[in-house]
């Protein structure tokens, strides 16, 4: 990664594996993989959207059926999750610091979930999960964990929330977008919606598993599924009046926002011409757009190109989804060419303003 003086632009060296760049390439390309020295910030650099599986205690793994496998792998729900790099916080240390990444900001990934658990067995689930992410994180200062709020139990969701505000063991929530969540602009779920916007700390929506049998084929649940699922959460919190009753809640949409750029012009249109059920309390859906946050996770310039226009500048983070494969393993991909200024605010300062509330370390 290098700046080019003469045309202003950051050049980004693509990886094609996870992983810090490999230390020849940035070598040969003349650079450094410090981004604090490529942009001139001093701020924190924040990685918003990147993944552990938590660090289960011994009797979680008896009380809530979860077993080991020999290669140290969760098992539940009869299924496996097997990714390595998912139980080695060190190798997410090794990613962030690659990249001169300050933090990430840890979630569990998708099938911690278990959205299909009942009240009473979430109840259970829940308070462990989110113990097991803090443990995980516990041993790297540069790692921030998020806690899980169980959108499909509403009063389970606020007694979370209840149970963690006012306290600096997470640096902010997540929660499914779509999947079995309860729709987001259900009246249970307002007494949250009120306690996080002032609460202060950023709420980022990931997509749970969409609930749609057409996609369980060419693995279209995930790529159509997941930005499907983002989507239908977003025009919730617009067409619901969420945003429009609390204007200080702050989300974060995950993989850029999923079909909404590209959908936006459409909303828009809908309120314009008074579509039937299109009745939005107060703003338009433009303006409403502009008080999301989205992460930089799309696989081309032009996607997040678009993603501006509907977000806005200042509603770009950064967000790689480490370790997935369908994630990013360059945090810059999607701005390649693009200035220091715009890499700075990216990744600095629009961070900085999500994290105000947040005590983290500065550089």
């Amino acid at each position: 990664m290098t700046f080019d003086q003469t045309s202003n632009t950051l050049v980004i060296v693509i990886q094609t594996t996870f992983g810090a760049p490999d230390a020849n390439e940035s070598a040969e390309a003349g650079g450094t993989t410090d981004a604090h020295s490529v942009i001139g910030s001093r701020g924190p650099i924040i990685d918003f959207h990147v993944h552990l599986a938590p660090s289960l205690s011994a009797d979680v793994l008896t009380d809530l059926g979860v077993t080991k496998t020999s290669r140290g792998h969760y098992a539940f729900d009869g299924r496996v999750v097997e990714m390595d790099e998912l139980y080695r916080p060190d190798v997410l240390g090794q990613f962030l610091a690659g990249w001169g990444t300050d933090h990430g900001c840890v979630s569990v990934p998708p099938p911690f979930y278990r959205q299909h658990l009942s009240v009473a067995e979430a109840a259970a689930w829940v308070p462990a999960l989110n113990e097991g992410v803090r443990r995980a994180c516990a041993g790297d200062a540069r790692l921030l964990p998020l806690a899980y709020l169980p959108l499909e139990h509403p009063g389970l969701a606020v007694a979370t929330a209840r149970e963690h505000l006012g306290t600096e063991e997470f640096a902010g929530w997540t929660a499914a977008a779509g999947g079995n969540s309860c729709a987001l602009e259900h009246p249970e779920l307002d007494e949250l919606w009120a306690l996080l916007a002032a609460d202060g700390r950023p709420l980022l929506l990931h997509p749970g598993k969409s609930p749609d049998l057409r996609l369980n084929k060419y693995y279209l649940d995930n790529l159509l599924g997941n930005p499907v699922e983002t989507s239908v959460a977003a025009a919730e919190l617009v067409f619901g009046g969420v945003l429009a009753r609390h204007p200080h809640l702050l989300v974060i949409l995950a993989h850029c926002g999923g079909v909404l750029p590209a959908v936006a012009s459409r909303w828009q249109q809908g309120q314009n011409t008074a579509r039937p059920g299109v009745n939005i309390p107060s703003g338009t859906v433009t303006e409403l757009l502009h008080r999301i946050y989205v992460d930089c996770l799309a696989h081309e310039p032009a996607a997040m190109d678009l993603a501006e226009e509907v977000f806005g500048q200042d509603r770009l983070v950064l967000g790689t989804d480490w370790p997935f494969p369908m994630g990013l393993s360059d945090p810059y991909h999607a701005m390649k060419n693009r200035s220091g200024a715009f890499i700075n605010k990216v990744a600095v300062e629009n961070a900085a303003r999500l994290l105000a509330h947040v005590p983290i370390r500065t550089r």
